[in-house]
């Protein structure tokens, strides 16, 4: 069973956050680590996740999906299988019975595959209708 913690931050001039000390120790985020943020700006809320591998490689892939039954698990089990981390993800219903799609932030750091692979084993999926993949540089402080 998951321990759900909660804090209030405030934002400062620049943008920045504090992340509480409790929040940090639970999951492990220590100083220069990355952590991956997913907004959703429909329901106006941020995910963060910590990258826990010192040498990830940090992908975000966007999936077009027909939204039937299985289409995440079918999606989510070949990134599995290719040994592909999802650190964060977010999946909606474009159209309902229709059209869906996913979010996924992750980590290829132990994956033996390359993105051009990924990328073209998720659309030879038979429910995904397009894939599209940006690797993140590591932001330098």
């Amino acid at each position: 069973m998951s321990t759900r913690l909660t804090g209030l931050v405030k934002v400062d001039s620049k943008g920045r956050i504090t992340i509480p000390q409790t929040i940090r120790e639970s999951l492990g985020i220590e100083s220069g680590m990355l952590v991956a943020m997913l907004a959703d700006t429909n329901k106006k809320e941020i995910i963060v996740s910590p990258i826990l591998a010192e040498n990830a490689k940090v992908i975000e892939i966007d999936v077009s999906v027909l939204d039937k039954v299985g289409a995440l698990a079918k999606v989510a089990d070949k990134l599995s299988e290719l040994k592909v981390d999802i650190v964060a993800s977010r999946c909606a219903s474009i159209t309902r019975g229709e059209e869906g799609e996913c979010i996924f932030i992750a980590d290829m750091s132990h994956s033996a595959t390359d993105v051009e692979t990924v990328r073209k084993a998720l659309e030879n999926l038979d429910i995904v209708t397009q894939v599209m993949i940006r690797q993140f540089e590591a932001p330098s402080f």
